[in-house]
């Protein structure tokens, strides 16, 4: 009985192939609509943590002020403060004191502005920097304030072409440097920034040679990954309030920013985002479905004499109930498959235009054709109900 039913149903489809399709069309839009906009939210997602987690390994970032961006109000750090830090601190692995300053470069015959940062050698292990060519800074030329730097790629291809940099000369505002290390690449940061477009230097180099002063703008720190990220912060909260010689009732003149802390409070809006979209595409299945139940109405009622000769001929009801059922099923499961046929190539498409990784996610392609298959049942089964309870004899009167 199923098999016949099945190639009654499919022959039914095949007699009005440009009206299958068309009544199929919603529900492959609503599939591939929600496949694709899942699968780039969970792409966005995966690219919004890996450039959080590209600042840095349980990165904690210190700043003056009571405000995380811009500048705060409150007075600058030391280099003593970072030392403090490592030191008195447990479950940290490097602690960074950093300063800022912009400049226009100079080699080659070429300038490019840039960002020139002053740090030690921990700088490249808070944030998770490789050096690709050359070496780190030596003790003395950190003690020293020597003229050395590293450069990152964006700076290397600007100034250098494809020329290797490491022993050439560059210019940074009134000094000369030599390039002991080439940073590896790194690409686009959390905020849009390019961060391969960088000059490291010795900060004793920054302070003495570029800006004249001794302020540290940043102190990053770095959590041991057994750490307790809430005792860390306590615990660098009040060594910081005891050095800057703040009264029990003082507010905070610093405040610290927990990177992982940041990168989950976005992926976690982001999904939000991706639920959202992902339902409001799904509306569109709905509407697939309704479309199915319409045609399959129109079907019924083109086919009223033949529904009603079965009958006559001693075809139960529950059989002329599976063949309208099964056809309704067919139609949107054959939908479901173009769909994530569809949201497959759509998606990889636009995650490489995006930038952004195509992760596919079996569980999203199943829910999605199950429940493709499922608004078949719904919206098929009272056009099915209504065939099944025809009268015989009215239905063979029918013109």
């Amino acid at each position: 009985m199923w098999i016949n039913t099945l190639q009654l149903a499919l022959r039914s489809i095949r007699r009005n192939l440009m009206r299958s399709f068309l009544t199929i069309l919603g529900i492959v839009i609503g599939v591939s609509a929600v496949i694709t906009m899942v699968t780039l939210g969970n792409g966005a997602t995966m690219a919004i943590q890996n450039q959080i987690s590209g600042l840095g390994t349980n990165l904690l970032q210190v700043r003056p002020g009571q405000r995380m961006m811009g500048p705060g109000g409150g007075p600058a750090f030391k280099e003593v403060d970072a030392e403090a830090i490592q030191s008195q601190i447990g479950g940290i692995s490097a602690v960074a004191p950093e300063a800022r300053s912009g400049a226009t470069l100079v080699a080659s015959g070429r300038n490019w502005s840039s960002s020139v940062i002053g740090s030690t050698n921990n700088w490249l292990i808070t944030g998770n920097w490789k050096i690709a060519d050359g070496r780190e800074f030596t003790a003395d030329e950190q003690r020293a304030g020597a003229a050395v730097c590293m450069i990152g790629e964006t700076v290397r291809r600007e100034l250098y072409g494809e020329r290797p940099a490491v022993g050439e000369q560059l210019r940074v505002k009134q000094i000369s440097c030599e390039i002991v290390g080439l940073l590896g690449a790194k690409g686009q940061g959390a905020f849009g920034n390019d961060q391969d477009d960088v000059v490291l230097v010795p900060l004793k180099t920054l302070q003495r040679r570029i800006t004249g002063n001794t302020r540290v703008n940043t102190l990053l720190v770095s959590m041991m990954d057994n750490s307790d990220p809430a005792r860390v912060k306590a615990s660098l909260t009040q060594l910081l309030r005891e050095r800057r010689k703040l009264a029990s009732g003082d507010e905070d003149n610093f405040n610290v920013l927990d990177t992982k802390q940041l990168g989950e409070t976005l992926a976690s809006t982001t999904k939000v985002m991706t639920t959202l979209l992902g339902a409001v595409a799904a509306v569109s299945l709905l509407v697939g479905g309704i479309g199915i139940m319409n045609i399959m109405l129109v079907s019924v009622t083109e086919r009223t004499r033949e529904i009603g000769l079965r009958l006559a001929i001693g075809a139960l009801e529950r059989e002329v109930l599976l063949q309208f059922l099964i056809e309704a099923v067919v139609l949107s499961s054959l939908g479901g498959v173009i769909g994530i046929v569809l949201a497959t190539g759509a998606s990889y498409g636009l995650s490489a235009l995006m930038d952004v990784p195509y992760i596919f996610n079996p569980g999203v392609n199943a829910l999605s054709f199950l429940f493709s298959a499922g608004i078949g049942v719904l919206f098929g089964f009272f056009p099915a109900r209504r065939a099944a309870r025809l009268d015989p004899i009215e239905a063979l009167r029918h013109e």
